[in-house]
């Protein structure tokens, strides 16, 4: 078994969705999405991946997907970008677009 660490790419290639939140540590917006992000991993269960990303530690992710401002959402499904925003994203509205892109790609 391998113990190497996944690249960006292999997160956000399998079947499960994956939801990115690109930020920064010092974002006083992005420190507002980590328990939001919490709320929504609970309510979806194992329907979706949450992963963080800081864009100071990860340029080229964060140019590659071209984020401009932090935090960016950005909603993955078999490594295709479905869904982006930037700003802050109540849970609720993030279960809904979750859960409306995994019927939608399905």
């Amino acid at each position: 078994m391998s113990t190497q660490a996944k690249t960006f790419q292999e997160l956000i290639d399998g079947d499960t969705p994956v939801l990115v939140d690109f930020f920064a540590v010092w974002c006083g917006p992005c420190k507002m999405m980590q328990p939001i992000l919490e709320d929504t991993s609970k309510q979806l269960g194992g329907q979706v991946k949450i992963i963080k990303v800081d864009v100071d530690k990860n340029p080229l992710a964060a140019s590659r997907f071209q984020v401009r401002g932090v935090p960016t959402l950005i909603l993955f499904h078999k490594g295709k970008p479905v869904w982006r925003q930037s700003g802050v994203v109540p849970a609720h509205q993030l279960v809904q677009i979750v859960k409306s892109n995994l019927v939608t790609n399905a």
